[in-house]
């Protein structure tokens, strides 16, 4: 239950690059909004990261951004990503500063809900009695696998590069257990992905999966290789749970399902661990879409839901940003992303604005 005294929260803030600025501006209407009607303090400061922060400050993670987010309770992310910066070294280019970050909060574990929306069963390529149902969540391991394996190199003259994808019993562990444990909250069934038949590093990840589960006896747990699964959610979206996985087949999983439901534009995440939590939505920073008002901003939206409940422990705040989304779109409001043909469109700011009207003000009791 939410708070019945005020809550102070220092959240920061940081919109990034693209369309990171105007979804976090939308995501932040709501914030204020939800501290106006229930009777909260939101301490919101803005802070760079990315390629804005390159041009800034000469590094993608500046010393003062981190020590801002460790000092905070929760951090609300926009978008990284730049093509400008697609030459520079790999220190150097906006998506360091994200992964650094990551690593520095101890965000280890990724959650990425997805829902098809009433509405909405036909925006996405499905047909609808297919998608209707959709409802589930990505668990994504966030901070090993190939994208912080070492060694790695890359010789663009001798034509050869190298990643490694490394994992180990304790880090499989912890992802697993968040997965059981969030699935006990839901329809108490895990589907964990990995590719076992060729790769030793998915066997480890298997056989751990499998010892974790034996403490969930209330919670189905199936296996599916990685191709299996991308068939799978395509021909059967609503089979599916809780979906736990390494980081690279969660980071390509999650996107699909982003086009599944409709839009990328309208998925939320937060990444939890050792420190405050991280919340971005999934979409990127979408350079070509910057600067135009036409950014879908719900996903940053329900990331901001997400950062009231996981971030904040105010689960009835989310729960009202969480309707008042529902709400708007069942009234038929659309951004481009999701607009038939010849329909009205909203902008980010208005789709916004309409969002955090319908925030309610708390009923004391």
């Amino acid at each position: 239950m939410g708070s019945d005294v005020g809550r102070r929260a220092r959240i920061a803030v940081l919109p990034g690059d693209g369309i990171g600025p105007e979804v976090t501006a939308a995501a932040v209407t709501v914030l204020k909004a939800v501290a106006a009607r229930f009777g909260h303090d939101f301490v919101l400061t803005e802070w760079p990261i990315g390629a804005f922060a390159m041009r800034t400050a000469k590094s993608p993670l500046p010393e003062d951004t981190l020590a801002a987010c460790k000092d905070a309770d929760a951090v609300l992310l926009g978008a990284v990503g730049d093509p400008s910066f697609d030459a520079a070294p790999r220190d150097q280019r906006p998506e360091a500063g994200l992964l650094g970050l990551r690593k520095a909060l101890g965000a280890y574990a990724n959650i990425r809900p997805a829902r098809i929306y009433k509405g909405l069963e036909g925006a996405g390529p499905l047909k609808s009695e297919v998608a209707r149902g959709l409802d589930l969540v990505v668990v994504r391991e966030l901070t090993g696998g190939l994208y912080f394996g070492s060694p790695r190199s890359l010789d663009l003259a001798a034509g050869t590069a190298v990643n490694t994808l490394p994992y180990s019993r304790p880090e499989v562990t912890r992802i697993a257990d968040v997965a059981f444990r969030l699935a006990r909250g839901r329809r108490r069934k895990v589907t964990s992905v990995d590719k076992s038949n060729v790769l030793e590093t998915s066997q480890l990840w298997r056989a751990v999966v499998i010892e974790v589960g034996a403490n969930f006896p209330d919670v189905a747990l199936d296996h599916q290789l990685v191709d299996s699964c991308a068939m799978n959610l395509v021909l059967c979206p609503a089979a599916f749970d809780v979906v736990v996985t390494e980081n690279l087949f969660g980071d390509i999983l999650s996107d699909e399902v982003g086009a599944l439901v409709g839009s990328l534009g309208l998925l939320p995440s937060a990444s939890l661990g050792d420190g405050p939590g991280l919340f971005e939505p999934v979409h990127g920073s979408a350079p070509a879409l910057a600067g135009r008002d036409v950014a879908n901003p719900i996903g940053a939206i329900a990331t901001a839901a997400m950062l009231l409940e996981d971030g904040l422990g105010l689960p009835d705040e989310a729960g009202a940003v969480r309707a008042a989304i529902e709400t708007v779109l069942e009234k038929g409001a659309r951004t481009a992303d999701l607009a038939p043909r010849g329909a009205k469109v909203l902008g980010t700011r208005e789709m916004a604005r309409a969002i955090s009207e319908l925030i309610p003000v708390r009923v004391s009791v």
